[in-house]
């Protein structure tokens, strides 16, 4: 897959990575990368995919633009007030980059349209806010085989990790939160989040989603990044496979 002059230029400062070059930026042209969620995390996460030349995203919220999202949803202006994030975001990246090819879907994703949803991808970033969300795109993406790169915050804590549940060595999502789908939770109006924390943990994401399209470096998936910005402090933590787990364990 050969880049044109306008590619080679475009991505220059990724092509002359030693670890990425010309392959690798034609191997990310040629990615799908879907993300859940056009919220704190996946502001900008989904401009960075855009940068980086993503050829495909497909964006899945179900929310309207809200006067309180823009302290932390940089993506979006006051204009985007009141209208549906996901096509806002579309808009946003049509400015930024108008090689990449956005899919939207407006809704909320039940197990069953996961399954689908995930047939054609190579990634998924999951920042959605609820739960039972997290775990149906985390089913889908063990059943389909595609990695899971799941990001949370919560006032001043992040968190991130990467999920390919289907090798013998390697945790699924439901290795490390279980299965309650019941569980209490608490959203970020009524516990606060710091905005510039969500442009860290979504750049992250990104991060992890190009190198699941494009590998390089150390192999994230397994660990667990633990983000204090209180105390300006980052933490990796080892997440072992569950032999018992329902989900994966048999893998």
């Amino acid at each position: 897959m050969t880049l044109t002059d306008t590619e080679l230029e475009r991505y220059a400062r990724h092509i002359v990575l030693r670890e990425i070059g010309g392959a690798g930026q034609a191997k990310l042209r040629g990615s799908h990368v879907v993300v859940i969620g056009a919220g704190g995390i996946g502001s900008p996460a989904i401009q960075y995919l855009a940068a980086a030349g993503i050829g495909t995203l497909t964006l899945v919220d179900d929310d309207q633009v809200d006067l309180s999202n823009l302290q932390r949803q940089t993506i979006f202006g006051t204009q985007d007030i009141g209208t549906a994030k996901v096509n806002a975001a579309a808009s946003a990246v049509a400015r930024l980059n108008l090689a990449v090819q956005v899919r939207t879907i407006h809704q909320r994703i039940d197990a069953e349209q996961a399954a689908d949803l995930l047939v054609s991808a190579h990634a998924v970033l999951d920042g959605s806010d609820n739960f039972a969300t997290r775990l149906a795109i985390a089913d889908a993406a063990l059943a389909n085989r595609v990695p899971l790169i799941s990001a949370a915050v919560a006032e001043f804590e992040g968190q991130l990790g990467v999920f390919r549940g289907w090798e013998s060595d390697k945790p699924c999502y439901r290795c490390f939160v279980g299965a309650d789908p019941e569980r209490a939770e608490t959203s970020c109006a009524e516990q606060g989040v710091l905005g510039a924390l969500t442009g860290v943990m979504g750049s992250l994401g990104a991060l992890e989603a190009i190198r699941a399209c494009y590998p390089f470096g150390e192999d994230s998936a397994g660990k667990l990044l633990l983000v204090d910005a209180l105390a300006l402090r980052f933490r990796t933590l080892s997440l072992p496979k569950d032999p018992g787990c329902p989900s994966c364990g048999a893998h």
